[in-house]
């Protein structure tokens, strides 16, 4: 079976826990999910907030900052004034001036990103409070984007229930939670940062089923169309990768139906990867594995950044933060 992020963390601890930085350190889920992760031996933590609430928030949970869990206020932080040089250089060709870079630093959002750029934390997470868009605007415009990516998307884990059917296994769903509708190109450099991602997280070999509402010719239109030259476009530029496509989620599910729609296919069937032609696809695909076949969803997770940062879902609870911190470090360890 395999393992989630914190039991894999658990299992091959790093011997130095890296640093996370959360950026809503006032939230009572980010603060005991953060707690958890901590207790749990995976993570150091930074809580980023106005020292007073989240020193509240701590007290509340029964803790208090010291042996690993420090608070970050940006409006008294000796390090804002750092940040905020660095925010300048950044974004003045986008007008921000001295003062504008200043008040953009004693926003959570952008000290958390910077703790991340400048080497004070491994990774961020933000989301229970904050927006995706928010999140990953401020991802991009302070960490910036992996070399090569081309873009950045996002996925879920999914991992089955204790009681799951003879066949259940975990999987990678992408694009569930960030880019709307992707063409054949970018829906090229999805899969192939989500075959990454499920190396590094699932521990696996990435099996990768382009999703249509078509296996292989069964119906034509131009969405089928679209999936098919990202299929090809992704053998072309990475023939290592197990990929099939295009094939309808039943074909890359089940065995048997992989077999009699795509025979002799690696991946009908067996798929641990799931790659959707459009954000409603997989934002419904990943909610309905969610909601109807008890899967653990864990996400959005952030790919195509230099360094780790993440999001949260704003009905995420203790449990999504501690999980998400855990990605976050394997991700950092991975870099």
């Amino acid at each position: 079976m395999t393992l989630t992020p914190i039991e894999l963390l658990k299992a091959n601890a790093p011997t130095t826990r890296p640093v996370v930085a959360l950026s809503e350190g006032t939230d009572p889920r980010v603060v005991a999910g953060a707690l958890a992760a901590h207790h749990a031996g995976v993570a150091d933590i930074i809580l980023v907030g106005p020292e007073p609430e989240v020193e509240a928030a701590l007290q509340a949970e029964g803790a208090s900052a010291g042996n690993g869990i420090s608070i970050h206020d940006p409006a008294q932080s000796s390090l804002t004034e750092t940040f905020a040089a660095e925010y300048h250089i950044l974004r003045k060709h986008k007008g921000i001036d001295e003062a504008k870079a200043r008040q953009a630093a004693e926003t959570p959002l952008v000290y958390a990103a910077m703790l991340v750029r400048l080497g004070h934390a491994a990774g961020t997470v933000g989301g229970a409070v904050h927006t995706t868009g928010d999140v990953v605007r401020t991802a991009i415009q302070v960490i910036g984007m992996k070399p090569g990516a081309g873009m950045v998307s996002s996925f879920f884990l999914m991992y089955p229930p204790k009681n799951a059917q003879p066949g259940a296994r975990a999987m990678l769903y992408s694009d569930c939670g960030l880019v709307i509708d992707p063409n054949s190109e970018e829906l090229a450099n999805i899969a192939a940062a989500s075959a990454a991602s499920a190396h590094a997280l699932l521990r696996e070999e990435p099996k990768i089923a382009m999703l249509s509402f078509s296996t292989k010719g069964s119906a034509r239109h131009p969405s089928v169309d679209k999936v098919i030259n990202a299929t090809n476009i992704l053998r072309e530029r990475h023939p290592n990768l197990n990929v099939d496509g295009e094939l309808q989620f039943d074909a890359a599910f089940i065995p048997s139906v992989g077999e009699r729609k795509s025979p002799g296919s690696a991946v009908a069937g067996q798929a641990n990867v799931k790659i959707f032609p459009n954000l409603d696809a997989g934002n419904i695909g990943y909610k309905m594995t969610q909601r109807l076949g008890g899967y653990l969803a864990i996400g959005p997770v952030l790919q195509g950044l230099a360094k780790p940062a993440n999001d949260l879902s704003r009905g995420c609870s203790a449990e999504d933060v501690s999980q998400i911190i855990a990605v976050t470090i394997l991700q950092a360890l991975e870099s």
